[in-house]
Formats: C-alpha cells, sequence, structure tokens
C-alpha cells in the first residue's frame, strides 16, 4: 500500500515557485528521506503533504486522503515536526505535553511520550530553559502523541547532542519497523543513509534524483584514495585517478579490486601508497554530484 502519493506538485510563494512539478510515492511502513539545500523546496512540500498549504498544481494523497480538504481526518493520523514549534516557555515540559493532549485524539499517556523523546528527567523543568536539543526532542514528543500512522519530520535532529541523536534515530526506525511511514527531510546525509529505505533529492523545486537508497548507492562508483608517492607521475599507476586536495583519486565500480591493483603495482616497484583509504559510495557523493551549487 501507498501512504504517500505526490504527481506533479507545484506550489508558489507570490511569484517565486518554490516547487516545481514533482512526483514521489513512498509505501507504508517506509522512511523516506527528502534532502535539498537550503531552499530547494523540501519544508513547502511538507507542509502540503501535512495540509498546512493547498498545491497549486497536481495531486497529493495521504493515507489515500487529499491533505488539505481532508486535513481534519489526515491530521487525526498524522504527525508532524516542523523545524520550528511555537511553545510556551513558562510552561514545564509536563504542561506543554498536557496541553497537546488536550487537542489530539487518544493520545498516548504523557509518560510514555516523554520517555520515547528522551525527556522523562526534564519534564518539571520549563520549556525557556531547555537546549536547542532538549526543544527538538519536545517536538518530537508532541509529534508522536497521536500514534501516527505517517510522520512527518523536518530537520528532527538539529541541535541536538550525538546520544540524543542516536536515541531519535532508534526510535524512528522502531516506528518505521511497526509500521508507521516515515517522511523525513535532514542536512545530516549520514542520517539519511542510516535510516531510509529511500530518498529523493530537490534543487530549485525539482527531484534530480531519487531511488531507492541501497540500489542507488551501489550502481555508483566507489572511490580509493591515497598519497601519491614522491616523484610519481599519476599517468604511470594502472588506473585512471585524478589529484584532488593532494590526494590521488580513483572512481571504480569495484573500489576493493582497484585497491588491489593499486597495492600489486606499487609493490612491485617498492612504493607505499600513504593514507589509503578504500570506501564504497555514499550519499554525500550523490548529493555532491547532483547539487553542484553545494559542491561550489
Amino acid at each position: 500500500m501507498t501512504a504517500i502519493d505526490v504527481r506533479g506538485l507545484r506550489k508558489s510563494h507570490q511569484e517565486f515557485e518554490a516547487v516545481r512539478g514533482i512526483s514521489f510515492e513512498v509505501p507504508e511502513g517506509e522512511v523516506f528521506a527528502l534532502l535539498g539545500r537550503n531552499g530547494a523546496g523540501k519544508t513547502t512540500t511538507v507542509e502540503v503533504l501535512a495540509g498546512l498549504q493547498r498545491a497549486d498544481g497536481g495531486t497529493v494523497r495521504v493515507l489515500g486522503l487529499d491533505p488539505y480538504a481532508d486535513r481534519a481526518a489526515v491530521r487525526r493520523r498524522t504527525g508532524i515536526m516542523l523545524q520550528e514549534a511555537g511553545f510556551f516557555p513558562d510552561l514545564t515540559v509536563a504542561q506543554t505535553v498536557d496541553t497537546w493532549r488536550d487537542f489530539t485524539a487518544a493520545p498516548r499517556p504523557r509518560e510514555e511520550a516523554l520517555e520515547l523523546a528522551g525527556l522523562t528527567g526534564r519534564s518539571g523543568t520549563k520549556v525557556r530553559q531547555l537546549s536547542g536539543g532538549e526543544k527538538r526532542r519536545l517536538d518530537l514528543a508532541l509529534a508522536l502523541l497521536g500514534r501516527p500512522d505517517v510522520l512527518f519530520l523536518d530537520e528532527p535532529t538539529t541541535g541536538m547532542d550525538p546520544q540524543a541523536r542516536a536515541a531519535t534515530w532508534e526510535v524512528i526506525r522502531d516506528l518505521a519497523g511497526r509500521g508507521t511511514t516515515v517522511l523525513l527531510t535532514t542536512h545530516y546525509l549520514e542520517e539519511a543513509q542510516r535510516l531510509a529505505g529511500s530518498m529523493a533529492i530537490m534543487d530549485e523545486g525539482r527531484i534530480v534524483a531519487a531511488g531507492g537508497m541501497a540500489e542507488t548507492l551501489a550502481a555508483r562508483s566507489g572511490r580509493v584514495a591515497f598519497r601519491l608517492p614522491p616523484a610519481t607521475d599519476p599517468a604511470a599507476l594502472p588506473l585512471p585517478v585524478t589529484v584532488e586536495n593532494g590526494l590521488a583519486v580513483c572512481r571504480a565500480e569495484d573500489p576493493d579490486l582497484a585497491a588491489q591493483r593499486l597495492l600489486t603495482w606499487a609493490a612491485e616497484r617498492g612504493l607505499r601508497l600513504e593514507g589509503l583509504e578504500v570506501r564504497t559510495a555514499t550519499l554525500e557523493d550523490l548529493f555532491l554530484d547532483t547539487s553542484p551549487k553545494v559542491a561550489r
């Protein structure tokens, strides 16, 4: 079953077209990463999917419903964590959750929501005393109150320390394992690569790359990098290389095999390939290749 179905979505802000005819779908129970530089159109897309804005063109369906026309029904089954949330600074964490629970159908118990977000020990703390990362975790607790079938997370771990970020990843994995569909935007490409089963990269309102995460990366070249031995002509190497930031870099579909050839060549000549690094393609490689403005 398809939880999110987007066909030819367009959305403008006055004369600026933020989203320019994008299409994608997300199956139930999958984590989908929507990536792109600032201003690519990710947040606008999320807000249309959540029913906060009306699409100017195309069709959007969330759980088979139009998220704007049927927003009351959609909101009962979805949760959303925006980049910025409006909190009452003098309420405590517990009071904030209780206030949101009053507007949520069949909400989780307060203690369960706080435990999921790792805020049990901060329940009596006023919101204004929370760190930026703790406020993001409070956002997450509120997004999960209604046990959503679809969860929209816009930059969910910004400001979190590594331990809180890892804990949030586990929450997202557990939710997806239980059947929740998660649409995630993030600037942490490692986060997207670890969590998402599929992804799309946006640039200037359009999708410039999309597909299953593992399949897309497996189809790309890996990388072998090392410091070129002194007085060695790069053209003399057994494989083509480019020199980048003082390193010789070889792109290869099988980077392990390429490294073996290079090491054998060096051993036959009594040379060492210092700083040798072998890696398969990463999401960062794909992101930079498809978003040249970021690379510059």
